[in-house]
Order: structure tokens, then sequence, then C-alpha cells
């Protein structure tokens, strides 16, 4: 269990990093997310990594609700992450139930960088951000590759290049897979498989709670 907690620290190290870079750019191109919004949440099919839900299942764990959140898991069939606490009766509002423990990629979704096929950088943003405040959009997309504006979602551009390009700083966007892969070389067992976020919670309960049980019988003089 040293060795869990151990690690669970080093996730937390990252996710403060993580933290830091991510809402840095997003902030400097005016990306934020939606006050309230649960697009993301609502999504129970959100894929993490059994390590990032490392921190949160040890508070459950040492608070001693680790049992009864595994046994609800099991049973859960709702339609967001179980950690999602509902503002509105569709969903659609609502705000993150374990904020201090929320996963990485809750700290890198909205507005973050990735690769193209063709390996060219790029902007991955959220359906509603690009809503809220599209010439924002259109302008750290030219801010990040002004070579290809002739390219970038006409729609958006026209007077917003003309008007916007030379106010955005040119930028570089932190990447989301280089974020994953700063948590998965901390395990590679836990950190290099994605599952759906419940199932990964509850995965490192099951973890958890087996280490704990057999930690018990050798302290207690019983072969395991």
């Amino acid at each position: 269990m040293n060795r869990l907690r151990e690690l669970s620290s080093q996730v937390m190290d990252v996710y403060q990093s993580l933290s830091q870079e991510f809402s840095a750019f997003q902030s400097n191109q005016s990306l934020n997310c939606v006050e309230k919004c649960g697009a993301c949440c609502n999504k129970p099919d959100i894929e993490v990594s059994p390590l990032e839900m490392l921190p949160f299942a040890l508070h459950l764990f040492d608070s001693g609700q680790a049992e009864q959140v595994f046994d609800e898991l099991e049973s859960y069939s709702g339609f967001a992450c179980k950690q999602y606490q509902r503002l509105s009766l569709d969903g659609s509002e609502g705000y993150c139930g374990i904020y201090d423990y929320r996963p990485g990629i809750c700290r890198m979704f909205g507005a973050a960088g990735y690769k193209t096929k063709s390996g060219e950088a790029t902007l991955s943003v959220c359906k509603t951000i690009k809503q809220a405040v599209p010439e924002k959009y259109a302008a750290a997309l030219i801010a990040i590759q002004p070579q290809r504006s002739d390219v970038i979602e006409q729609s958006l551009i026209g007077d917003i290049a003309a008007n916007n390009a030379g106010q955005s700083t040119a930028i570089k966007p932190p990447m989301i897979a280089e974020g994953r892969q700063r948590l998965a070389q901390l395990d590679y067992e836990l950190g290099d498989k994605l599952m759906p976020i419940n199932d990964a919670l509850r995965f490192m309960l099951e973890k958890i709670l087996t280490l704990s049980y057999y930690s018990q019988d050798i302290d207690d003089g019983v072969a395991a």
C-alpha cells in the first residue's frame, strides 16, 4: 500500500503541473470552459487510466467509503461520470464533485493541442467553447498555424483573421498526448491502459481493497 501512496503523491504533482500549463494556455487564448457546463462530465465513456483515479480511490479508502462506492459502481447505470453533480435535470449544468482529485484528462480537456495524422499541430476545442467564443477559437487557430490560415474553418475566419491574427499570442498549446505520457510513465501497468472513467475508479478501488485485505491477513499471521 505504501507504494500506491507514493505513486499517488507523484500523480498529484503531475496534476498540479498539468493544471497550471493547460489553464495558462486556455486563459491566454480566452478559451476557458463555460461556467456550469456539464458536456464532458455527462459522458460515462470518457476514458482515463486507473492511475488517474488512484488519488481519489485512496481518499475513499482513507475515509472509509471505498467498499460502499465500489458496490455502487458495480450496479451504476447512470449516463454520466458518477462523480458529476447535476444542477439541471438533463445534466447539461453541473459541477465536478471531486474537483481536487479529478483525472488528468479533465485538467487537460477543453482547449488543448494534438497532432493530426500528418503530424501537424492543431487545436482540440470542445463544441461548447467553440460556440461560446467562435472568434477566439478562430484566432487561436491562426496563432498556431498562421501559414495555413487559408484552410482553417473559412466560415469563421473572414474578417476575424484581419482583426485578431495580430492580437493573438503565438503560443504552442500543451499537448494532451504528452500530458498522458507524463502520467503513464509513472507506472505503465496502471497508467498505459484507458477505460471508461467509472470502470477505472472501480478497478483502482478493487486493487486497493484487495491489497488491504491481504495486508490484514499478513498482520494477523494468516497465510495469504
